[in-house]
């Protein structure tokens, strides 16, 4: 049985700063860009050598924006990489220049190791190790220098002795040094999986900094295909068997409860990428519903060196999506009740392809539900929040507009259920805030109409014709035309939820209203 690390799957909430840190700083190659296929939403980010090889492969689920995790027992604590000798004190002058968070240096298992964290906090060790050296890419680091591979990784178990004779039991690993509270094992490659007693350590908890699985190494899928027969037939865990496109896995949990993957080496990430072009190209599961609307959802980010979005942190937690041909267009998307940031880039890209998608994130939740503003009944709404929300609004389009230099007379606000309440409701108290905007199934939400005026503002207002909340949207539209705006207002098809209406209704509007005289 071959033996050895194939790869170790971890979780980030920055995709920008864990591609600089992967790539910029530690010189690892972004091999390969997927989709989840547990979620398709999920940006999964795999880094290794040139080779995209078994045995140096990071891989990362991007929780764009998430909370922070908490390492314990029945999780995958630390990574090491192995360095060449005599290369700590490079690293640790790299690290110091790169502000990487460095914790110190010492000896393990008589290996030198300089211990530091990645931006999500996660642990990584380099080792000196006398190991076989996989090809890196040819970057800023020198050849003598450069990691080798995956040295190994420390699983948090609380049953020692059981997840040791299960790795070597099912995944052939052999049973080495050990340590303090710490057993080594060692496989036939020459990686190592330390487990560590953590017997009455807290239980992990998922999230970003965290560890998701370490994935063991197979031949092929025919010895995946053994192993799992073997682990059915003694009923020692739930299994799973997967084809995952580039190779073939098998999910399990050992009985330290530390999620252990199974994958084969083969048929590798050239499958559809060429070994220069590795990593270029976003990838979805081939089951994926409309891929290339998919796309638009998924965090973008640059390879260091390549232009990228520098984010601010402002009032809404926010994300960009630009096209590859932006018009200098801007729509900025408030979604609808239970939505995130995210959920009107499909939508508001077909209707406009070429501009640049701003999304924010509503910051109030009821019962877990995000939302823009409270409600305190069916539709009974909370005036003071919807006051203070419209106010935050308008401060996040000023300091938008400011931080990433948008043009105000290409720039439209795109509201949807809850969003377009607020959308609307701010419009009337923040006269000027936006000059152009689209409000998808909104609804009156203030008491009282303030008196503004609004000339020159041009609005869209899409309603459904079934919409039980169709008459409290038309009651927003005569108020806005009361204030002066210019107001397109349709009836489509349908009720309060988005139809395939939408997108050519809001795209004709851009075309031949929004950005045209007054």
């Amino acid at each position: 049985m071959t033996s050895g690390i194939h790869h170790v799957t971890l979780i980030t909430a920055d995709v920008q700063a864990n591609v600089d840190f992967y790539v910029g700083f530690l010189g690892l190659r972004l091999v390969k860009q997927t989709g989840g296929y547990e979620d398709a939403r999920q940006l999964h980010l795999f880094y290794g050598d040139y080779a995209a090889s078994p045995g140096a492969l990071l891989t990362f689920l991007v929780w764009q924006g998430g909370s922070a995790g908490q390492a314990g027992a029945g999780q995958v604590s630390e990574i090491a990489l192995a360095i060449p000798q005599g290369s700590i004190g490079y690293w640790l002058e790299r690290a110091l220049t790169h502000q990487v968070k460095v914790e110190g240096t010492g000896q393990e298992f008589g290996e030198t190791v300089l211990r530091m964290r990645d931006p999500d906090g996660f642990l990584i060790k380099l080792v000196s190790a006398d190991i076989a050296a996989l090809e890196m890419p040819d970057r800023d680091i020198p050849i003598e220098h450069r990691i080798k591979r995956i040295r190994g990784v420390t699983l948090l178990s609380d049953v020692q002795e059981e997840s040791v004779d299960y790795l070597a039991r099912y995944f052939g690993f052999t049973k080495g040094a050990s340590e303090g509270p710490i057993q080594r094992m060692v496989s036939d490659m020459g990686d190592v999986i330390d487990i560590r007693d953590a017997a009455g350590f807290w239980p992990g908890a998922p999230g970003a900094g965290t560890a998701d699985h370490v994935a063991v190494r197979a031949v092929d899928a025919a010895q995946v295909e053994a192993v799992e027969g073997e682990l059915r037939k003694r009923n020692s865990s739930l299994t799973t068997l997967h084809d995952r496109n580039y190779f073939t896995s098998l999910y399990v949990r050992e009985p330290g409860n530390v999620l252990i993957e199974m994958a084969s080496d083969g048929p590798g990430f050239t499958l559809d990428e060429t070994l220069e072009t590795l990593g270029q190209a976003l990838f979805l599961p081939p089951d994926t519903p409309d891929p290339e609307t998919m796309k638009v959802m998924l965090p973008q980010f640059g390879l260091p060196g390549e232009e990228r979005v520098a984010y601010r942190d402002l009032i809404y937690q926010h994300r960009f999506f630009t096209p590859d041909r932006p018009d200098g267009s801007t729509l900025v998307l408030l979604h609808g009740t239970g939505g995130d940031e995210t959920d009107l880039m499909p939508l508001a890209h077909k209707a406009a392809p070429n501009a640049t998608l701003l999304g924010l994130r509503g910051r109030s939740t009821e019962d877990g539900t995000r939302r823009w503003f409270r409600a305190l009944g069916p539709a009974i709404f909370d005036q003071k929040d919807v006051r203070f929300e419209a106010g935050a609004l308008e401060a996040f389009f000023e300091e938008a507009s400011g931080s990433y230099r948008l043009d105000p007379e290409r720039l439209v606000a795109l509201g949807y259920s809850n969003g377009a309440n607020l959308l609307g409701a701010a419009m009337l108290l923040h006269p000027g805030m936006v000059q152009r905007a689209i409000l998808l199934r909104p609804v009156m939400v203030l008491d009282a109409v303030p008196e503004v005026d609004l000339s020159g503002t041009k609005i869209l207002i899409l309603l459904g014709e079934k919409d039980a909340f169709r008459s409290a949207g038309e009651r927003q539209a005569e108020a806005l035309i009361q204030s002066g705006a210019e107001v397109s207002m349709r009836v489509l098809g349908g009720g309060h939820e988005l139809g395939s209406e939408d997108a050519p209704a809001i795209a004709d509007w851009l075309s031949h209203a929004a950005f045209g005289p007054t």
